[in-house]
């Protein structure tokens, strides 16, 4: 079995993975759900009320919706660097958020109220768990309710799949054997039938990488020069690739070998010939997918919104302010009442029999306990 086919294999690959044609249909159904909801929603409002509602909501659309949700997941990055959490954290983390809300609206469930969870979830996801007390003192005005009142909501939203293929392995990877190639004690395909010495020569051969016309002359800065790519390459890993939908399009490997593109592509088409044959038909394909890969990558949003970028978001967050659906408000509440009565979860709490069985089942653990230890004591009368 090939990497490709214990990829194939993962939910990542499964569920997770689309065409851009599906990606955006599945925003749009997305968003046209959300909004015949909201309308739906302050119509029952009006009826209940007898007050005088707007039938006509002003709804968000759905790249509102995008740059809404790319904002949040912006600020996901900040809270974890803040908190100086793990990388697989943040990467998770903003992972967690991009695919819930792939079938859920911020005009349904507001970002802000699902990004403290989507956190708090990859920490436990990525084995770096911290108590949720500990976790809610991090962030102001943020209770432990806040924070696992919509717990269930997100793993409903990630359909019950928390794994997560990240680029950063692949990236180390290949950024040993380039050394081990540099250093003159790499193998390449078979096909190519070279040595490692005359490898490292057509190494030390390569164009300059952009920005600098001076190529690698000796040992030292070729080690120096692929050092910096692996540098370059993991920033743009820890930002633009989890800013984009790079991780619903593409694969790991090939995220991380796009990044490499952009960094220096030179030594990413050295290192791809050391795997593939000259006469290979994967390579022009791989290379067509990689180039789009890099100016999806080279098209990030900034790590920091501008002026005119943040005017536009407040816009639609007034917008979305309006719009949201009023049966949806107050996560914290939901999930109380769901707690005290299931019927008021809309089918999310027990059943009826379900609850009967455990209820027998408590009245039977108590009186084994009675048979083992005897009735009960009773009261000493005066």
């Amino acid at each position: 079995m090939t990497e490709d086919d214990i990829y194939r294999t993962s939910t990542q690959y499964r569920l997770w993975s689309f065409t851009p044609e599906t990606l955006a249909s599945l925003r749009a159904t997305t968003n046209a759900t959300a909004a015949d909801g909201v309308r739906a929603a302050f119509r029952t409002l009006k009826f209940d009320s007898e007050q005088d509602h707007n039938d006509e909501i002003d709804c968000l659309s759905i790249e509102e919706e995008q740059k809404i949700i790319s904002y949040y997941c912006l600020q996901t990055l900040i809270f974890v660097d803040f908190c100086e959490y793990p990388t697989n954290v943040k990467a998770t983390a903003v992972q967690y958020l991009k695919r819930f809300y792939l079938a859920n609206s911020p005009m349904t469930y507001h970002p802000k109220e699902i990004m403290p969870t989507a956190v708090y979830l990859a920490m436990k996801s990525e084995d770096n768990f911290h108590h949720v007390k500990s976790f809610a003192e991090k962030l102001p005005n943020v209770t432990t309710e806040d924070i696992l009142a919509p717990e269930f909501l997100l793993t409903q939203g990630l359909r019950f799949t928390f794994d997560v293929r990240h680029p950063y392995h692949g990236l180390e990877g290949g950024f040993m054997e380039l050394l081990a190639l540099g250093n003159g004690k790499g193998a390449g395909a078979s096909a190519m039938r070279k040595s490692p010495g005359a490898m490292r020569e057509d190494m030390l051969d390569l164009d300059p990488p952009p920005g600098t016309s001076v190529k690698a002359t000796n040992i030292k800065e070729l080690v120096a020069r692929c050092q910096r790519a692996h540098g370059k390459a993991k920033d743009l890993l820890k930002t633009s690739a989890l800013l984009t939908d790079a991780y619903f399009l593409y694969t790991p490997s090939q995220i991380w070998l796009s990044t490499l593109f952009l960094v220096d592509e030179p030594l990413a088409r050295f290192y791809l010939d050391t795997k593939l044959p000259p006469t290979s038909d994967l390579k022009p394909k791989l290379f067509t997918v990689l180039r789009q890969c890099a100016e999806m990558l080279r098209s990030a949003p900034a790590a920091q919104p501008d002026k005119e970028e943040k005017k536009e978001l407040k816009r639609i967050d007034k917008k979305l302010a309006q719009c949201r659906n009023p049966q949806k408000l107050d996560l914290v509440g939901i999930n109380r009442a769901q707690k005290r009565d299931p019927a008021m979860g809309g089918g999310d709490g027990l059943d009826e029999n379900v609850a009967k069985k455990r209820k027998l089942e408590r009245e039977q653990s108590m009186k084994e306990s009675e048979d083992l230890f005897g009735p009960a004591i009773p009261d000493k009368k005066d």
